[in-house]
C-alpha cells in the first residue's frame, strides 16, 4: 500500500524567513518523513497579489531560493517532489470544473482573502483572488493528496477544498479524496519592527539564508520597549519581540530567564539582550547556512529537483483530469460526437456520397 500524501508550498515572492520556519515549514520537515510529499511553487497564485511583468521575471530566481531555503531547513530532496504550478496547465482545467461546485457567498467568507487584499495595496478584490481557494482545491486535489498542514491563515481555505471533493463525489461518485487538515499549534511571529506579523513585504523579516552580519544588524535594529529610554529603567517582558525570539529560537532557558529577570529590574540593557539574540539566532541558523551551501554548490541541482518533479506531478494531474472528465462524462460526450464524425468522413469518401456518380 503506497504512502498517504500530502501538499504543501509557497508562493514564489522571495527568500523564506524566520516567520514561515515557525509558522510551517519546520511541521514540513517533521510531516515529509512520514509522507509522499510534494512541494508546490504556486506562482499562479502569486498572480492574485504580485502580477506585473517584473514580479513575474523574478519567478524562476525566487523558485531557486525558496527550493534551496527548505532543503537547507531539512527537507531531504529524494523524499519531496518539488513542481512549478504554472508549469502544470491541466490544474487549471480542473480549476474551472471545480468553480462549479462552489458559490460567490461561500468565497466571500473566507476571512483571509480581504486582508490578502488590503497587504498588496488592492481597493478592489480581483476575481483571481476571490477564486483563490478554488485553485487551492484544484491544486490539492489534482495529486490526491490525503492531507494538509494548515496554520490559522490557510485553514479555511482548505475546507473549501474539501467541500468541493465533497460536492464532486455526490454528483459523480467517489472519485476525490477529501483531504484531512493538519493543524500546527505554532505561533505567528512578530515582526523586528514589533508589527503583529513577519513579513518580507514590510521590510521586518529576518530570511532563513541572512548572513551572520546581517543577522546581527537586524537584531540591533529591532523594537523594543518604547517606554524604556535607560538600561536601570525596569522592562517589560511581555510581548517585547526581542524577547519572543529568545522564547522561540534561544534554546538555553537559563539564559534566558536570567535575562528576563535583569531586564525586569533595570539591570541590563537593550543591547546586551540583543546581543544575546544575535548570537542565539546565528546558532540557529548555523546548520542551515551549511546545508544551503552544499545544496548550491551542487551545479544545476535545484533546477533538476524543479523540472523533474514538474514532469512527475504534470503525469499525476493528467490522470487524474482524465478520470475527473471521465465522472462527469465529458470524455463521452466528445467520443461520441467524433465518432459520428468518422462515420460521417467515411460515407463522404465513396462515389455515391461525394455526388461524383451525377456528373
Amino acid at each position: 500500500m503506497s504512502a498517504a500524501r500530502m501538499l504543501t508550498g509557497d508562493r514564489p515572492t522571495g527568500r523564506l524567513h524566520l516567520g514561515h520556519y515557525v509558522g510551517s515549514i519546520a511541521n514540513r520537515v517533521r510531516l515529509h518523513q512520514r509522507y509522499e510529499s510534494f512541494f508546490i511553487i504556486a506562482d499562479l497564485h502569486m498572480l492574485t497579489t504580485k502580477n506585473t511583468r517584473e514580479d513575474i521575471s523574478r519567478v524562476a530566481g525566487n523558485a531557486r531560493e525558496m527550493v534551496l531555503d527548505i532543503l537547507a531547513a531539512g527537507v531531504e530532496p529524494d523524499r519531496a517532489t518539488f513542481y512549478l504550478q504554472s508549469a502544470v496547465p491541466e490544474v487549471g482545467d480542473l480549476n474551472t470544473l471545480f468553480q462549479n461546485l462552489v458559490s460567490v457567498p461561500r468565497l466571500e467568507r473566507v476571512p483571509s482573502l480581504k486582508e490578502m487584499a488590503r497587504a498588496a495595496g488592492k481597493e478592489e478584490m480581483p476575481y483571481g483572488l476571490l477564486g483563490y481557494p478554488v485553485l487551492q482545491a484544484a491544486d490539492i486535489l489534482c495529486v490526491r493528496a490525503d492531507v494538509v498542514p494548515v496554520g490559522r491563515d490557510n485553514a479555511a481555505h482548505v475546507e473549501v477544498t474539501r467541500e468541493v471533493a465533497r460536492r464532486f463525489n455526490h454528483l459523480y461518485g467517489e472519485v476525490l479524496p477529501v483531504p484531512e487538515m493538519i493543524h500546527a499549534e505554532t505561533p505567528t511571529l512578530v515582526g523586528t519592527d514589533g508589527r503583529a506579523k513577519m513579513s518580507k513585504s514590510l521590510g521586518n523579516a529576518i530570511a532563513l539564508a541572512d548572513e551572520p552580519a546581517v543577522v546581527r544588524r537586524k537584531v540591533r535594529g529591532m523594537y523594543t520597549d518604547p517606554k524604556r529610554v535607560r538600561a536601570d529603567v525596569p522592562g517589560t517582558v511581555a510581548g517585547n519581540p526581542v524577547f519572543v525570539y529568545h522564547d522561540v529560537f534561544n534554546p538555553d532557558r537559563a539564559e534566558v530567564d536570567e535575562l528576563k529577570e535583569r531586564y525586569r529590574a533595570g539591570r541590563v540593557g537593550d543591547v546586551e539582550v540583543k546581543e544575546r539574540l544575535a548570537a542565539a539566532l546565528n546558532r540557529f541558523l548555523d546548520p542551515m547556512r551549511e546545508r544551503r551551501a552544499g545544496f548550491a554548490a551542487e551545479r544545476g541541482l535545484v533546477d533538476q529537483l524543479i523540472a523533474d518533479g514538474t514532469e512527475r506531478t504534470r503525469e499525476e494531474v493528467r490522470r487524474t483530469l482524465a478520470e475527473v472528465r471521465r465522472a462527469m462524462g465529458l470524455t463521452g460526450a466528445y467520443q461520441q460526437i467524433r465518432r459520428r464524425a468518422e462515420r460521417a468522413r467515411g460515407r463522404a469518401g465513396t462515389p455515391a456520397a461525394t455526388g461524383t456518380s451525377r456528373a
